[in-house]
């Protein structure tokens, strides 16, 4: 069986806490595509943390409904407080992301914002192939995370600081881990291909887009 994880431990610090470790740049990796996302109808977001994200998304975009998805109770009410008059386009959904099944598909847009370094590889593969049978073929895949590049940079700074992070998830939720998963791999052994990519802090955190592979059907 699975292991369920625990992050209503964060729910009440996880502002203040993303904002002493990187400032404004999370949220500015977030909503890096937002634009991209103001046509959207029908989202299906995984793990939005207190709903900052989600709120944003339904002042930009007035006809979005929106599955929100997360482990976190108390997460998932922070969310709905923080949309405050758009929680009648929020369905909310208390559930491991690992075995759920899409509520109410297809979807044209997915979210996984700072959400996939929770899984391992293997994970993000099942998670990939599961949102892609629930998916619009012009669907878009919006993924932030962080990353490792192949520099001194990524040796000396990217790497020590994301197994710090790591660390300290384990400590607040139980989450074991200690690598990011190669979600590159993953999307692409699914059928998705990375359409467009940002990245920040020397490459610590990136922004991207994935698209359904014109070969493979949604």
């Amino acid at each position: 069986m699975k292991r369920a994880l625990n992050f209503d431990s964060l729910a009440g610090v996880y502002r203040w806490m993303e904002w002493l470790t990187f400032g404004p740049f999370l949220h500015r990796c977030r909503c890096a595509f937002l634009a991209e996302m103001k046509t959207a109808h029908s989202a299906l977001i995984f793990g939005d943390g207190d709903g900052r994200f989600t709120a944003r998304l339904l002042e930009e975009n007035s006809s979005v409904a929106i599955d929100a998805v997360d482990l976190s109770q108390h997460m998932l009410q922070a969310l709905v407080g923080r949309v405050g008059s758009h929680a009648g386009r929020v369905r909310t959904h208390l559930a491991d992301a690992r075995l759920l099944q899409p509520p109410h598909p297809p979807y044209d847009l997915v979210v996984t914002h700072f959400f996939l370094d929770c899984l391992s590889t293997a994970e993000v593969a099942d998670l990939a192939l599961t949102i892609r049978a629930g998916v619009s073929p012009s669907a878009r895949w919006i993924i932030s995370d962080f990353s490792t590049p192949s520099t001194v940079f990524g040796w000396l700074v990217a790497r020590p600081l994301v197994t710090v992070l790591y660390c300290a998830f384990w400590l607040l939720t139980g989450l074991r881990r200690l690598r990011l998963p190669n979600h590159h791999q993953a999307l692409t052994h699914a059928g998705f291909s990375l359409n467009r990519r940002q990245t920040s802090l020397g490459g610590l955190l990136t922004s991207e887009i994935w698209t359904l592979s014109p070969q493979t059907p949604a």
